[in-house]
């Protein structure tokens, strides 16, 4: 005879059916300094969140929709910047740690069906001009709009079979293309991409490239480093300079595209779940992949209000896989070869 197994909520257990909302913990009850310290978000921001999210963790089908948008928001920032499904973390908003794992889940798909609206290029030629302006300003280079570079996020291993996401030091990861702007907004992410492909090789696959082949922003181009491949629309710098205009090109190259490194080492900074100190994401990578994504609305969430990643206290360089150099190969593309002469001709002679 067949047992019928019963699976038990841990909250429900705790209590009971007759809280519908849960709302175990109140922002009004706790200082700023103490929803810093352990929520890394001051209290307007997390307010802010609740507004943006909350028909979303609200509703009905989900299973968690005893426990508030509030407390969900809480559960996964504690998450997001400590990098911890800390015990301690559960109980300081009353749930559980499979309730704390749930509360995860649905923010990060809250927030990444949001990516769109957070993370974009601007539109019109205005907003254009203002970036390359902005650019201008740094270091005097040139028509750019972004600068892209890839950054490594160790995961857990699928199976032990798909050797697709062990990258160059032998670990788990997915590679993750990002452009930012001057300020470290993000205006493009893919964080699918597995850790076994070169930065090239993402590059030469995204959507992001697809876009800029097409025309999307002509008289335009995003700077890269040596571990990508020159192209019209992406400047890189020269492996070995032989004039002084050439070493003027390459140390405004650098000053400019030092602005993603900064932007990476903030990241990971404010969201430790990415910088692996915790371990790795012990997600599938997929999942994994929008808990990165979900960290790259907010870090733009907050530059739009107001919170300068620049004043952000920051961890040391990102350890990283070693770049490779191609240079070697970028006379395949002459008319790229011919952009960047005459950009060191016309602007740093």
């Amino acid at each position: 005879m067949a047992i019928p197994i019963t699976v038990l909520d841990c909250d429900l257990l705790l209590y009971g059916r007759g809280h519908r909302t849960l709302d175990r913990f109140k922002l009004d009850d706790v200082t700023d300094d103490y929803l810093m310290s352990m929520y890394g978000f001051p209290r307007q921001f997390i307010y802010y969140l609740v507004e943006l999210l909350g028909a979303s963790l609200s509703r009905p089908t989900q299973r968690s929709r005893a426990i508030s948008p509030e407390t969900q928001i809480l559960a996964a920032l504690g998450f997001y910047t400590s990098g911890s499904f800390q015990t301690r973390m559960g109980d300081a908003i009353g749930i559980s740690q499979a309730s704390m794992s749930r509360c995860v889940a649905n923010v990060t798909e809250a927030l990444v069906e949001r990516a769109s609206q957070f993370i974009r290029f601007p539109a019109g030629e205005a907003s254009i001009q203002a970036l390359k302006d902005e650019f201008y300003g740094l270091a005097a280079m040139p028509g750019v709009i972004g600068v892209v570079d890839c950054i490594h996020v160790a995961i857990k291993a699928p199976n032990a079979e798909d050797l697709s996401y062990v990258n160059r030091k032998g670990l788990h990861s997915l590679n993750c293309l990002m452009v930012c702007d001057i300020r470290g907004a993000l205006m493009a992410v893919e964080t699918n991409w597995p850790g076994s492909l070169q930065d090239c090789a993402v590059l030469q696959q995204s959507s992001l490239s697809s876009r800029f082949e097409a025309g999307m922003h002509k008289e335009s181009w995003l700077l890269g480093d040596s571990s990508f491949f020159l192209r019209t629309w992406l400047m890189t710098p020269l492996h070995i300079h032989e004039t002084p205009a050439e070493y003027r090109y390459n140390v405004a190259h650098s000053a400019t595209h030092s602005v993603i490194e900064k932007t990476f080492r903030t990241l990971c900074s404010r969201f430790r779940c990415l910088d692996g100190s915790k371990g790795a994401l012990q997600y599938s990578p997929e999942k994994s992949s929008h808990i990165i994504l979900a960290c790259c609305v907010l870090h733009n969430i907050s530059l739009e209000h107001g919170m300068d990643i620049w004043s952000s206290p920051m961890t040391g360089p990102m350890e990283q896989p070693p770049e490779e150099e191609y240079e070697h190969m970028e006379s395949l593309d002459l008319e790229a070869d011919r952009i960047r002469q005459e950009l060191i001709f016309t602007h740093f002679s």
